[in-house]
């Protein structure tokens, strides 16, 4: 996911693509069960003991990550100054879980547009120049 997402120029077209691969990588069926994070996140999330410290420390990083991608955006004038970018990586992260939570549950066709449009339509309202972001 990261790996195509760095192929992209830094900023929002960046935190774009980060989503749009976690979405495809989750749409190819490459994890026949799901992503793994995502069910440990749920499984450990009321356990204590190293392994769900070393899940909210993976956590953890992701979210930096994102942050630091929006973080990279404002500071390019992609997105606007008053961007809450610990509030936009929350976003973006709650549209890709629930997209993985739900996919059996609706189907791909369903739900990965959703979560994609979503992530959209935020980026878009926050962006400084839309048009760096595709159309829906």
């Amino acid at each position: 996911m990261i790996g195509p997402a760095r192929q992209v120029p830094r900023g929002v077209r960046r935190l774009w693509a980060l989503h749009v691969a976690r979405l495809d990588f989750y749409a190819s069926s490459t994890l026949p069960g799901g992503c793994f994070f995502a069910t440990v996140k749920f499984e450990y999330n009321a356990r204590s003991g190293p392994l769900y410290e070393r899940i909210a420390q993976t956590h953890a990083e992701w979210m930096e990550y994102m942050e630091k991608l929006a973080r990279q955006a404002v500071e390019l004038g992609e997105l606007r100054p008053d961007t809450d970018v610990a509030m936009l990586a929350y976003e973006i992260e709650a549209a890709g879980v629930a997209a993985v939570m739900q996919f059996r549950l609706l189907s791909p066709q369903v739900v990965y547009p959703l979560a994609r449009r979503a992530v959209l339509g935020r980026l878009r309202g926050l962006c400084t120049d839309p048009t760096l972001l595709p159309e829906e």
